[in-house]
């Protein structure tokens, strides 16, 4: 059911879809970087009334069933303070990474949550040499 509640777009064109940055081919069993950012070509509002909360990187091989959960990412400071929304002293942005490594190629897919727009995903296949 959550599924037809999960909104994707070219990340190029909606501030909301979250980009993975990532190696089209890597070598089975060898640790590569993943980076998940969001805003990369459109900014996305990093304020105490609009932001991103969290995003999560997950794995799917391609002759498997199960998606694998890899990351999760909180951004958890957004300019809320005492003194009033945005005018705090930290602010997180939007932006996480790990590293990792795979036997077999598969998809890599990203979902993100903003407080305002609800959640957003995108993927990206990774084919293994």
């Amino acid at each position: 059911m959550i599924g037809k509640h999960i909104q994707s777009a070219d990340w190029k064109k909606e501030k909301h879809a979250p980009v993975i940055e990532a190696p089209d081919a890597v070598k089975a069993g060898e640790f590569f970087d993943v980076k998940v950012t969001l805003g990369k070509e459109v900014g996305h509002p990093n304020t105490t009334e609009h932001h991103i909360a969290w995003a999560k990187l997950y794995f799917k091989p391609a002759d498997g069933n199960f998606i694998y959960d890899v990351a999760h990412f909180e951004f958890n400071a957004h300019g809320a303070s005492t003194k009033g929304a945005n005018e705090g002293p930290v602010y997180t942005h939007h932006t996480g990474a790990t590293e990792m490594k795979i036997d077999q190629a598969g998809t890599l897919i990203a979902v993100s949550y903003c407080n305002i727009h609800g959640l957003w995903e995108s993927s990206k296949e990774i084919n293994v040499v």
